[in-house]
């Protein structure tokens, strides 16, 4: 291991100052927040769902912020082109007279890129975003581009608003290492919101940490060990979201469609590594895999009718799924 026990409970500190100073912006929202960090602790995507108004963009612009990661926001709508995101090749007129082919980059070429309200856009512009999630690069033209280090993808969708949108198909869906919902705030919380939005008073964020350290961190976050037990209960849970297993369990078989792939593993692993790290330790134990077992298999578990029909949310079948797979794995 490169790294020693020190630096893993030094670097868990650090983040943890990370995280109290978005707290000195953003009011609650303790699982957001928690799980946003371990998406770019593991260096991967996040999808965030809520309703208007919740705190979903500022918490991506704060933790961009505090971070020092460059940011962009695409607002999606109905029009957006993917050159809107992309960007495109201009005809520009040289000092000499001659005109010539310049690329103007678009926002996608930031660090931290926010995909506001994803599921406005047509399919077209939604698949511009495959490529540069899944391989850190984009091609224009024939021309391939390496994506900035390191790159982010967070998008935000409204989960009732359905009118005139294009839902995220499930390949894409299974880009994002992980889904975390937006709550409404307490009572308590949202009286500390006024004070903090509607008075005089302004709030100036301090950059914990710069792109070195975060890579650092992540670097930390892939030599976080993880036992053989922890990845066959982690596999366990996986294998569990099958419903055409012989020996799955009832309630999958009764309101599951599909489960999750071999990605939904690899995030799974990764997000707990992640975990383990904030926590200052170099080994990943159930209680990480467990902890964001929900963030990481929702959006990769299909209900069919019945489980519709009948109420239930991915994250019911999960507890299910947590309850019986936990039983005689050791905590």
């Amino acid at each position: 291991m490169a790294f020693t026990e020190q630096q893993y409970v030094e670097m868990s500190a650090k983040l943890h100052q990370v995280k109290k100073e978005i707290h000195r912006f953003i009011v609650g929202q303790e699982e957001a927040i928690d799980y946003t960090l371990y998406a770019v602790l593991a260096d991967g995507h996040a999808l965030l769902e809520g309703l208007p108004g919740l705190g979903k963009t500022m918490l991506i612009r704060t933790i961009s912020e505090v971070l020092d990661l460059s940011f962009s926001r695409i607002q999606f709508t109905p029009d957006l082109m993917p050159a809107d995101i992309t960007g495109t090749s201009m005809i520009e007129r040289t000092p000499d007279g001659k005109q010539q082919f310049t690329f103007q980059p678009g926002p996608i070429f930031s660090q931290m890129v926010l995909a506001d309200e994803i599921n406005r856009a047509t399919p077209k512009t939604q698949s511009a975003l495959l490529e540069a999630m899944g391989e850190k690069t984009v091609t224009i033209l024939g021309d391939t581009k390496k994506m900035a280090k390191p790159f982010f993808v967070l998008a935000t969708q409204n989960p009732i608003e359905m009118e005139g949108t294009y839902p995220l198909p499930e390949a894409q869906m299974d880009r994002f290492l992980c889904k975390i919902l937006v709550p409404y705030p307490e009572k308590s919380e949202l009286m500390e919101i006024m004070k903090r939005t509607t008075g005089a008073q302004e709030i100036g964020l301090q950059k914990m940490m710069n792109t070195e350290g975060l890579m650092e961190a992540q670097q930390m976050v892939k030599e976080v060990m993880v036992a053989d037990e922890m990845l066959e209960f982690a596999t366990d849970l996986v294998v569990a979201t099958h419903p055409e297993r012989p020996d799955a369990l009832d309630e999958v078989k009764q309101y599951a469609m599909y489960g999750s792939g071999p990605r939904g593993l690899q995030s799974l692993i990764k997000l707990a590594k992640a975990r383990a790290l904030m926590n200052g330790r170099f080994h990943v134990s159930v209680a990480d895999i467990k902890s964001v077992a929900k963030p990481v298999l929702r959006h990769r578990m299909l209900l069919n009718y019945e489980g519709e029909a009948s109420g239930k949310t991915a994250d019911d079948v999960i507890d299910v799924i947590l309850e019986k797979v936990q039983q005689g794995v050791s905590k």
